[in-house]
């Protein structure tokens, strides 16, 4: 099982924490890790994309000139596509860009985004993360503590008010519960800090 230190909110250790092993300490398979973010960057695409096909613009209902006679090509419409103002051919219209991988694929590809995070030492783990009131200082006196730079996720086991509200004006910081956590998240912040509570239920339910 891989071992890290554990760590209390004043940046102090106080002892050691052992992770599940077939969730922190695989080797991360990259090409899954692409996969996932390019899917989840994929579903994030609004799609609202519109332009108009030549039965949609304004005019040419009329055809502009006879079809014979005049020396011209013949055109049927004003608004034909090789027009100024015409329709467009072949425009991106509304649609979803969203699709799934694989429900193996994608545990794979958290699990190997945790094992990251384990083995390039940017992963640590609280005994515990109490915060009485939303205070954006005691996150912020926290993050000093452990001497982070950079774009920090924390990691709680359960929706914790205070602690997400007093991430809200930390630029760079973010807050989700374990069951929240995801591979896009996890790649682009540089730090987890994550409380043994969740790593554990992490490790029980991806295990």
């Amino acid at each position: 099982m891989p071992k890290v230190a554990l760590y209390n909110q004043s940046g102090s250790q106080v002892g050691d924490a052992e992770l599940v092993e077939s969730v922190f300490g695989i080797e991360p398979n990259e090409n899954v890790l692409h996969d996932a973010v390019i899917m989840q960057k994929a579903s994030q695409r609004q799609g609202t994309h519109k332009v108009k096909g030549r039965s949609e613009v304004n005019g040419g209902g009329r055809k502009p000139w006879r079809q014979k006679g005049t020396g011209r090509a013949r055109q049927g419409s004003i608004r034909s596509p090789q027009w100024v103002g015409g329709g467009t051919v072949f425009g991106p219209t509304p649609r979803s860009y969203s699709y799934k991988l694989p429900k193996k694929v994608r545990r794979l590809a958290l699990v190997s985004a945790l094992a990251t995070k384990v083995k390039t030492d940017d992963i640590y783990v609280l005994d515990e993360l109490n915060i009485d009131a939303p205070k954006t200082k005691e996150i912020v006196t926290m993050l000093n503590n452990f001497n982070l730079e950079g774009k920090t996720l924390i990691v709680t086991a359960n929706q914790n008010e205070n602690v997400e509200r007093s991430v809200n004006n930390i630029h760079g910081v973010d807050v989700l519960s374990v069951d929240e956590i995801n591979v896009l998240d996890l790649v682009k912040h540089d730090t987890l800090l994550i409380t043994k509570e969740a790593a554990d239920q992490a490790g029980e339910v991806l295990a």
